[in-house]
């Protein structure tokens, strides 16, 4: 099991760590106050739902940031260490969508006289700011720490690859694929959710199809990644033809959902369903290219590097204490020619 093994590692486990126990103890209080406040027969309305989603994308999403910094640490992936600090910038944004969409929610429901206390909103408005605020700060600290471990981990690669140039840069696009793969799924399972739970009017073919969507999307993340470890060509060919379907689909929500004839059922959640949206659709066009970056680098050498990877920190470890055996002798210097 591994644990972080320097100041820099720990730091960075740190961070994340508080981040989201502080951010989620806000949340938690705005959700607690929103289900006190709101009256029973208006909890399963489209704006009442919005809280709960909010309140569940975040726990969801703090959950599994903190299972990537431990896995990015425990691989000692410095691409994934990166897109840790991009994925804190994508919950702060969304941090900062959902206290419009949740004062939207708030008048919509005290218009309709569902709400005991009127006043919900200047009580919670204090901790919907604060939740961006310490997901910045978050940010910058993270940031910073990403740094020094960028100089940290470029030894473990330089180790593990040697000192070959087009290897390097084979085995860097290998890491920004399987990482964009990590963050790809958050960002789907993100918005499916939010459309399934709040964009509760809709139950024709396309709710249906969104909700096959979801093992669909898992099984092919996970596909992707098997295939690009395998290096078939036939299977990335299939996993980017996929991902072209994917970009499709959510172009075609990102449309629907500002339709004149259609927007009705999605306001309650709209904001940050185009923010997800949007996010998604830049995710895919990276993982498209990479994809392809990665499928030209078959047969070129990287596989074995891949399959003897070493995964635990442990092996990463060199004992400083143990000296050479010069009981021969020194060992002779000689200039070797690969």
């Amino acid at each position: 099991m591994y644990r972080p093994n320097s100041p820099w590692t720990w730091a960075f486990a740190t961070i994340a760590f508080v981040q989201a126990v502080t951010a989620l103890a806000f949340e938690g209080y705005v959700f607690a106050k929103f289900q006190l406040d709101v009256k029973s027969n208006a909890k399963n309305t489209s704006e009442a739902r919005t809280i709960t989603t909010y309140l569940t994308l975040f726990i969801f999403g703090f959950v599994y940031q903190l299972i990537l910094v431990w896995d990015a640490l425990r691989l000692r992936n410095t691409i994934q260490v990166i897109g840790l600090c991009v994925y804190n910038v994508g919950l702060l944004i969304y941090a900062a969508v959902q206290m419009d969409q949740i004062r939207d929610a708030v008048t919509a429901l005290d218009d309709e006289g569902q709400l005991r206390f009127t006043d919900i909103w200047v009580e919670t408005k204090p901790f919907l700011i604060a939740v961006p605020c310490v997901l910045a700060l978050g940010t910058v600290l993270l940031a910073v720490v990403s740094w020094k471990l960028y100089d940290e981990f470029s030894w473990t690669i330089y180790k593990h690859i040697s000192a070959d140039l087009r290897m390097k840069r084979r085995y860097l696009a290998f890491q920004i694929y399987i990482a964009l793969l990590k963050f790809d799924f958050f960002f789907f399972l993100g918005f499916t959710v939010q459309f399934v739970v709040i964009v509760v009017d809709i139950r024709d073919i396309e709710f249906k199809l969104t909700i096959v969507a979801i093992p669909v999307t898992i099984l092919i993340l996970i596909m992707a990644g098997y295939w690009t470890r395998r290096e078939s060509l036939f299977g990335m060919i299939v996993i980017i033809i996929l991902y072209f379907a994917a970009l499709a689909y959510f172009l075609f929500k990102l449309v629907r959902m500002y339709q004149p004839d259609r927007e009705r059922v999605y306001v309650p959640a709209r904001r940050s369903l185009t923010t997800f949206a949007v996010i998604t659709v830049v995710l895919i066009i990276l993982t498209i290219i990479n994809a392809c970056i990665c499928a030209h680098n078959f047969n070129r050498g990287l596989k074995p590097h891949i399959a003897r990877r070493k995964l635990e920190s442990e092996e990463e470890k060199v004992d400083v204490t143990e000296m050479p055996n010069l009981s021969h002798g020194p060992a002779p210097n000689r200039m070797v020619i690969d």
